[in-house]
């Protein structure tokens, strides 16, 4: 009786969710309205003379498209405590912080209820669907979630990582039980301040419960393959702890070390168990469904730069799918995943027409003529207006806009989206690449999925020397003349001389960016340089974050790493054994 009030609570999910879609257009109108009346006090948006307009045309006629820099004033007020209305209609009371990884400094945003509440919308949506596909009991999931740390702004605002905010809110709690997602780990762990410690904490009490667990997730992929990875280094620890019933003495954290002790109790045969399925396995391929045999499947974000670690992903989950979870930001949110069965690489997302008001700006290229004087005229590009939510097209690239109830308006997010779909009448999104991580000299263009292509491209001739890439990076060097492209590999074992220059010069031949090709023929762009960096590189870089308050839940490895990101940059450098310079074009 249970079980199926459960499965029509989900199914009543989806009815809300297929009432929303089927008509996102009008859902968008009454989105943006209840965004602008609940804050049309704020200064910002009266000081665009909307006069209590609520319409689009208005809205957009008005208020200017803006990116992070353009509210950076408004939110310094705000945390430092003005109470004024500034940007919400409401007073914010806690600041998001986004990863900071990509140009080597959080970004400040204000977080809300309404937040915390799509939060949950999201949540609700994707499990439903996914619960169809993939039915569970009422369980328990191995999550690798780990809180980042909180502070206090000058004005005295709590101010942490979105999923820092969320994890600690009652709502969460009450989700996961409703969506049968409770982690086997107590909150003292979650909330521990060591990274380390945390994990060595998840893992065991992942075993403790290996029955009950139905699923195992991270926020990002690279969460779970850094999880196992370490597991393989200490899974005879883990025995003994579980064997003996007590906890590891490398657990010094006092709450941490209590709460899991009162989980921990002697259970050989467990522990027995465990040891004779580790000793069996190849290369530790399967080691999730071999421990943890009623999971339905793996979850967590493997788009965009996770994309990387899909590989290592399905080599640990055996037969277990992988199943991409939904689209979202420190900002916000944008869609959930409601086609579970889709492989990771073609993962679509549907946006929700009510937890946002969105805009998408066309990415073709749009030709005019300009007069220049006496000279004549010539012939630029200019930027095309954004279009609604319901007027994408199909197969189109875009860049996302949205307005959100956080007090963020016609905001420029950064993210370049394919419309591959409609579901009903809004549209399904294919997340592409950041429209900010780009390799540019001078007339060349590649983004961070130009970038990634080329990895995977280049990584094919490492095949026969048994060695995996662990994780990789890029710099434009332009202390050299001409300048050139750096990328930076950690490998998993030690590969050949003539193998690493081939993979150098492949990568060369990968980008294939009409103006990189052109000016690497003219030598206005110099020889592309492999660096392999010593291994554990790339976990200083992981160490170097999370000293900066950075939580692991929230943490991208860099696909870029800027002037600005000066310190993440040095490590690299510090830790370089071998550099190639490409022969390619020569």
């Amino acid at each position: 009786m249970l079980e199926k009030m459960e499965e029509s609570k989900h199914e009543r999910v989806i009815e809300e969710f297929e009432a929303l879609t089927k008509d996102a257009g009008r859902v968008q109108i009454e989105t943006l309205r209840r965004i602008l009346e609940l804050n049309g006090e704020a200064e910002y948006l009266q000081s665009f003379g909307l006069g209590g307009r609520t319409d689009p045309e208005s809205y957009k006629a008005r208020v200017p498209l803006v990116t992070h820099s353009d509210l950076e004033p408004y939110i310094q007020r705000i945390t430092d405590g003005e109470e004024s209305p500034i940007l919400t209609g409401k007073c914010v009371t806690a600041i998001s912080l986004s990863s900071g990884t990509t140009g080597g400094r959080s970004k400040f945003v204000p977080f809300n209820d309404e937040l915390v509440k799509s939060t949950m919308q999201i949540y609700r949506t994707s499990f439903a669907f996914r619960n169809r596909e993939y039915p569970i009991k009422n369980g328990k999931a191995l999550q690798f979630i780990y809180s980042g740390k909180q502070f206090k702004t000058r004005g005295g605002l709590t101010a942490s990582t979105a999923t820092t905010h969320v994890f600690r809110c009652d709502q969460f709690k009450n989700t996961m039980k409703d969506i049968m997602s409770q982690c086997c780990s107590p909150d003292e762990v979650i909330f521990g301040p060591d990274f380390s410690q945390t994990l060595y904490c998840h893992l065991l009490c992942g075993l403790i419960y290996s029955e009950e667990v139905q699923f195992i997730s991270s926020t990002f992929a690279h969460g779970i393959v850094h999880a196992f990875r370490t597991f393989e280094q200490i899974w005879e620890e883990l025995c003994d702890d579980i064997r003996e019933g007590v906890l590891s003495s490398r657990v010094t954290v006092p709450s941490v070390r209590a709460a899991v002790s009162k989980l921990l109790k002697p259970n050989p045969e467990l522990a027995d168990d465990i040891y004779r399925k580790c000793s069996r396995l190849s290369n530790w391929y399967g080691v999730i469904p071999e421990l943890w045999p009623n999971a339905k499947y793996v979850y967590g974000i493997m788009t965009g730069s996770m994309e990387l670690y899909l590989k290592k992903l399905r080599h640990y989950a055996g037969d277990l799918p992988l199943v991409s979870s939904d689209y979202g930001s420190s900002e916000g949110w944008v869609g959930a995943n409601v086609n579970p069965l889709l492989p990771p690489e073609s993962v679509t997302y549907a946006v929700l027409p009510d937890i946002a008001y969105f805009e998408f700006i066309p990415l073709r290229e749009e030709l005019e003529e300009q007069e220049l004087g006496n000279t004549g005229s010539t012939i630029v590009y200019k930027e095309l207006k954004p279009v609604g939510l319901t007027e994408v097209k199909i197969g189109e690239e875009y860049e996302l806009v949205f307005t959100s109830f956080a007090g963020l308006y016609r905001y420029r997010l950064g993210d370049v989206v394919k419309v591959r779909g409609f579901h009903n009448s809004t549209p399904e999104l294919q997340f592409m690449c950041r429209q900010n991580l780009l390799l540019t000299i001078n007339i060349d263009k590649n983004t961070e999925k130009d970038l990634q292509l080329a990895v995977v491209e280049a990584t094919k001739l490492l095949a026969d020397e048994k060695i995996e890439l662990v994780d990789f990076t890029s710099h434009v060097d332009l202390s050299t003349d001409p300048g050139h492209y750096v990328i930076f590999w950690e490998l998993s074992g030690e590969g050949s001389e003539d193998v690493l220059r081939a993979c150098c010069d492949r990568l060369d031949l990968s980008f294939v960016d009409a103006g990189y090709v052109s000016s690497r023929k003219v030598r206005t762009i110099g020889p592309l340089e492999l660096r392999v960096v010593q291994q554990g590189t790339f976990h200083k870089i992981l160490d170097h974050h999370l000293g900066l308050g950075v939580a692991v839940s929230q943490f991208k490895m860099p696909r870029c790493v800027n002037a600005s990101n000066a310190k993440v940059l040095q490590i690299m450098c510090n830790n370089v054994v071998k550099s190639y310079f490409s022969t390619a074009f020569c």
